[in-house]
């Protein structure tokens, strides 16, 4: 490709919107371009970028056996309704000329099934892993950091049907590895993790490139290898009581106080002596105390899965105000009617609480489970805190931002039993399908891999995603295009995909744009070409040798395979770790 002929629309200024390092240099090198919000067009460079993305995540999961198909984006809502899907408020909907309702897939679950349900009969059929690369859809509610969080994006989604749980593990371990690979020869930083199923099966992990301007948060034991997401992220037990004597009850007035932060400067009482009680609405219509320790924050998630999988949210003020008979504020667990109360395992350590005392601007001194009030189940419900014990072996947990690039997840029968996907086992019995479900943001690892691979020049495309492998950057076209000709024409016939700057513009201008592109090799044509001689440097790397023009291209495939035996080495490493 000749420069002075390709699209490439790079910027000098920073965009104004742009707030992550990705998306401002994917927007000033040229690479996409911001239709609508959380709608982008993907410029020349980005395709290239996604194609070679989107080759590796297929080479992968082929090795895992899985085959390629295409499902529709358009799906009838009616398969939503099979499996009560249709709630999720970031769907889009639509409907025909004939008033059907229609639904932009955001995921392919519901498609896959009932396919599945159509053309298998019989356990000899399976297991079948089927995946896609997609243009998916999603209501975004607030579109931010470019296509890491966006409306319309690609995924590479996979789904596996199988005869037996056994044989789902097996699947399932195959497309871990298949992710993992895939990640490490993207030249990606990442860790998988434990997952909160969120109603959406048990067993299941996420694969988080780590960070700083990530928003999901996970942790991390360096002791002996734990890590899940913050959902997820248990806290071990607290340890043994200490005896306590029961101090009398004491009221006192807390006019205005109805934070954390407020009572306890107003009280003179460090805040993990506080005990937050937060009044929820489950779906079933029950109300349900829950309590954690006034330094803590209650995770929902695992409020959850205390209650069996029950969903739940904050109650509304009026309830507050029913159940406890004071404003939001205000409320304690003693007293409390009709009220199941669940408590975080911390509060079992230590006594003599303050708790609001129900009634307005007031709390309550020397508050204490049994004596006070009933606790109808102890459970793990507080959000976990850099610095928290190791669920698994005692040791420090490490908190860490990052961002989802993949999740899979073992659904099992229930979508499956929902939607009637059955076959016949070997003794002609009628068995549900059991399925697999497996997804990975293409997009979104443009993104990913642009925040972790950037310097104050602009990108540092790992080698085998980048655009092109390498760039001939000729200084003086006048006087040495014909030999940067020369290297361009003997790239070319060794294989090797070259962006030629060919423009007549000046040599910074064009240093400075092959340095925000992030080519990983520049072959720079300048002083030395009259004499046989080129450059040939490594972006991001201290490595710059003089290469005879007979030689030049020899030495860059030789240095493109050194670049890519680094990340297939990474793949290994990551291979290894995930089985």
């Amino acid at each position: 490709m000749r420069y002075s002929q390709a699209f490439i629309p790079t910027q000098r200024e920073i965009p104004s919107e742009a707030e992550l390092i990705s998306h401002r240099l994917l927007l000033r090198a040229g690479y996409m371009r911001k239709l609508a919000s959380g709608v982008y067009s993907w410029l020349p460079l980005g395709r290239r970028v996604l194609r070679r993305i989107a080759a590796l995540v297929r080479e992968e999961s082929e090795r895992a056996g899985a085959q390629e198909v295409l499902f529709p984006a358009l799906q009838p809502l009616e398969l939503w309704e099979e499996t009560g899907r249709t709630g999720m408020d970031v769907l889009f909907r639509l409907q025909d000329r004939s008033r059907r309702d229609l639904v932009l897939g955001m995921t392919h679950e519901e498609v896959a099934t009932d396919l599945i349900r159509s053309e298998v009969r019989s356990y000899r059929q399976l297991p079948l892993l089927l995946y896609q690369v997609q243009i998916k859809f999603r209501d975004e509610p607030r579109p931010r950091g470019g296509v890491l969080r966006c409306r319309e994006f690609m995924m590479h989604d996979c789904y596996s049907f199988h005869a037996s749980q056994d044989c789902l593990d097996r699947a399932y371990g195959k497309m871990r590895v298949a992710y993992a690979r895939a990640l490490a020869r993207m030249g990606l930083d990442f860790v998988t993790v434990e997952a909160d199923p969120d109603g959406f099966g048990s067993t299941n992990h996420r694969f988080v490139t780590l960070v700083d301007s990530g928003e999901d948060l996970v942790f991390l034991c360096d002791s002996c290898g734990y890590a899940a997401d913050s959902d997820r992220c248990e806290l071990g037990d607290p340890g043994p009581a200490e005896p306590i004597e029961d101090d009398p009850l004491k009221l006192v007035r807390t006019p205005g106080m109805r934070t954390v932060e407020e009572v306890t400067a107003f009280l003179q009482v460090p805040a993990e002596k506080l005990i937050k009680t937060l009044l929820y609405c489950t779906q079933d219509g029950d109300v349900v105390a829950a309590l954690v320790r006034g330094d803590r924050d209650l995770n929902e998630a695992k409020l959850e899965r205390a209650l069996g999988g029950v969903a739940v949210e904050m109650a509304p003020a009026e309830v507050v105000e029913r159940i406890t008979g004071a404003p939001v504020g205000f409320a304690g667990p003693q007293g409390l009617e009709g009220v199941r109360i669940i408590a975080d395992r911390e509060l079992q350590i230590g006594g003599n609480w303050v708790a609001g005392a129900n009634q307005t601007d007031a709390h309550v001194l020397n508050v204490n489970a049994g004596r006070d009030f009933q606790v109808d189940l102890w459970a793990d419900l507080r959000a976990a805190c850099d610095g928290d014990p190791c669920p698994r072996c005692g040791g420090e947990l490490e908190a860490l931002y990052g961002i989802e690039m993949a999740h899979i997840f073992q659904i099992g029968t229930r979508f499956s039993e929902a939607m009637g996907a059955y076959f016949q086992d070997a003794a002609g019995q009628e068995r549900p399908v059991y399925l697999g479900s497996y997804g990975l943001g293409v997009s979104r690892a443009v993104a990913a891999i642009a925040e972790q691979n950037a310097d104050v020049d602009g990108l540092l495309w790992p080698a085998t995603v980048a655009p092109f492998d390498a760039t001939v950057v000729c200084l003086n076209a006048a006087q040495d295009i014909e030999v940067a000709e020369e290297v361009y024409g003997m790239l070319q016939e060794a294989g090797i995909s070259v962006l030629l700057d060919d423009r007549d513009e000046r040599a910074g201008v064009k240093f400075k744009d092959a340095d925000l592109i992030g080519i990983p090799l520049q072959i720079v044509v300048g002083r030395g070409a009259r004499d046989g001689w080129v450059e040939l440097r490594v972006r991001g790397r201290d490595v710059r040798e003089e290469v005879a023009v007979t030689d030049i291209a020899e030495r860059t495939e030789a240095m493109r395979r050194a670049l890519i035996s680094e990340l297939d080495r990474a793949a290994a490493e990551a291979e290894a770790a995930a089985r």
